[in-house]
C-alpha cells in the first residue's frame, strides 16, 4: 500500500456525507500510485488532500467547460458524464508538472467572511465605552475580515442588521448574546498579514476561490462578492510580522480612536514564544493605554493566551482581553464554529 493512501482513504471516509464530491474524489486517489507519487511534489507536512483538491479546482477554474467541471456545483452548467474520481484522475496526471508546481508552492488559505460574525457580538460591547473604535487586524491575508462594517449579518434569532448592497452572512445564535440593532461602527482599519493578498490580483484571488470546496456553492459565492466589495470600497493590508510590526500598528490606530486589535486562526501559526511575545507586546502597550483585543483562537493550539492556560478546548472560543488603567482583564464570551456559522453564548 502507498504510504499516503490511508490518509485519502480517511479523508473519503470522514467525508463521504459532507462533501460527497470531495469523498469520492479521494477514494479515487487513495487507489491510484500516480496520484499519490505526484503528492511528493509538496512538502512532507503538505502532503494532505485538500492541497490536491485545491490544485486541481484552480487549473478547473480556467478551464470551465472541461468535462470535470460539470461534476463541482458551484462549476456545473450541465449534465456531468462519466465517474467523477476517473475523470478528476486524468485531468491531474494530463496537468502533472502544473499540478506538482502547485503542490511545491502553495498552501490552502482560508478567507472565510462568516468569521465577522466572532467580532459582531464583542465589538458590540466595546460600543457602549466608547464612540471611536479602530481595528488592527493580524492575519489579515487579503483583508476581506475587514469589510466588517459593510456586510449584512442574517442573526437568528435577531434578524438582518445592515442595509448594504454587499454580501449577506448567516449567524445561528445560541444562548444570552448581546443584541445587535445596527451595523457596527469602525473609525479605521487596517490589516498585518505576513503575505498580504492584493485583491486587485486575479491569480491570488483564484487561489482563495479554488480553496473553497465546490459543494460550498454559497460561501464560494459569498467569496466572490467579498471580493468584488473589497476592490469598490478598498481594504488596506500591509506586509508587516505580526509580533513585530504589532506596536507601531496600534499606535497608529489610537490616532482614529480606541484600538481594539482582532486575532482569529493566527496565532497557533506562530510558535510558543512568538505568542508569548506577541502577549507581552500587547501587556506593555495596554500598561500605558487603554487597548482591547478580541480573540477567536483554539485553546489548544494557542495555549498561551490570556484564559488559554487552563483549558484544553479543541474549539474556537471567543475572548475579549481589555486594558483600563493598567489593568488587564479576560471574559470568554463564547465558542463558535470554525467558519462562524454559529455563535454559541451559553458555553
Amino acid at each position: 500500500m502507498h504510504p499516503l493512501a490511508p490518509r485519502f482513504s480517511d479523508f473519503a471516509d470522514a467525508f463521504v456525507k459532507g462533501a460527497p464530491l470531495y469523498g469520492r474524489l479521494a477514494r479515487r486517489v487513495s487507489e491510484d500510485d500516480r496520484v499519490l507519487d505526484l503528492m511528493s511534489a509538496a512538502p512532507p507536512t503538505q502532503r494532505v488532500p485538500v492541497l490536491l483538491f485545491a490544485s486541481a479546482h484552480y487549473l478547473l477554474l480556467d478551464e470551465p467547460d472541461h468535462p470535470l467541471a460539470a461534476h463541482y456545483p458551484n462549476l456545473a452548467h450541465g449534465m456531468a458524464s462519466g465517474d467523477s474520481g476517473e475523470v478528476f484522475v486524468d485531468f491531474v496526471l494530463e496537468r502533472h508538472d502544473r499540478v506538482a508546481a502547485l503542490l511545491a508552492s502553495r498552501s490552502t488559505q482560508t478567507n472565510e467572511l462568516s468569521r465577522c460574525n466572532w467580532f459582531l457580538f464583542p465589538w458590540s460591547l466595546l460600543e457602549t465605552e466608547y464612540d471611536d473604535l479602530s481595528r488592527v487586524d493580524v492575519g489579515s491575508s487579503a483583508g476581506l475580515t475587514l469589510l466588517f462594517p459593510y456586510l449584512n449579518y442574517r442573526l437568528s434569532p435577531g434578524g438582518t442588521v445592515g442595509a448594504f448592497d454587499g454580501p449577506i452572512i448567516e449567524c445561528e445564535v445560541r444562548g444570552p448574546a448581546p443584541t445587535i440593532t445596527r451595523p457596527p461602527r469602525v473609525a479605521w482599519s487596517l490589516g498585518l498579514d505576513a503575505e498580504p493578498i492584493d485583491v486587485h490580483d486575479d491569480e491570488a484571488i483564484r487561489w482563495l476561490e479554488a480553496c473553497v470546496w465546490p459543494e460550498q456553492t454559497h460561501r464560494f459565492d459569498t467569496l466572490r462578492s467579498a471580493v468584488e466589495l473589497a476592490r469598490r470600497i478598498g481594504v488596506k493590508v500591509e506586509r508587516s510580522d505580526a509580533v513585530d510590526g504589532l506596536e507601531a500598528a496600534v499606535g497608529r490606530a489610537r490616532e482614529h480612536g480606541h484600538p481594539v486589535v482582532t486575532t482569529s486562526w493566527v496565532l497557533n501559526y506562530l510558535p510558543p514564544e512568538r505568542r508569548v511575545r506577541f502577549v507581552d507586546t500587547l501587556d506593555s502597550i495596554g500598561a500605558n493605554d487603554d487597548l482591547s483585543w478580541i480573540i477567536a483562537e483554539s485553546p489548544r493550539e494557542t495555549p498561551e493566551l490570556p484564559g488559554h492556560r487552563d483549558s484544553d478546548e479543541d474549539i474556537t472560543v471567543v475572548s475579549l482581553v481589555t486594558w483600563r488603567r493598567g489593568r488587564r482583564t479576560a471574559r470568554r464570551l463564547a465558542t463558535t464554529h470554525p467558519h462562524g456559522s454559529w455563535v454559541d453564548w451559553s458555553s
